[in-house]
């Protein structure tokens, strides 16, 4: 297993499909499609994080709008440039290089 940051993969698919509200099919499209990538056991088991179960449950709030895949898959990579620009402007009015 590798480490995201913090986050480890913990947990299997079939406890995410529970607590996301979707189906293990739906989980595994996603990750075909690299809107989630949950670590892998040395076996090849699926283990997700506390930071997948966030992305698919904003997955699920996307598609629930009316976004198709792709819709999603563009929101989400706009989310993530967003945060890394917060990110850069409060490193620089903070001082830091």
């Amino acid at each position: 297993m590798t480490e995201r940051g913090q986050e480890l993969g913990v947990y299997a698919i079939s406890v995410v499909a529970q607590l996301v509200g979707t189906g293990q099919q739906n989980i595994r499209l996603y990750e075909r499609k690299g809107l989630v990538t949950p670590d892998r056991t040395a076996g090849g088991t699926r283990q997700y994080s506390n930071a997948d179960l966030a992305v698919l449950r904003r997955i699920s709030e996307l598609l629930e709008e009316g976004l198709n895949l792709a819709g999603v898959a563009k929101v989400l990579e706009l989310e993530a440039v967003n945060a890394r620009l917060r990110t850069e402007v409060d490193r620089l009015r903070s001082g830091r290089s």
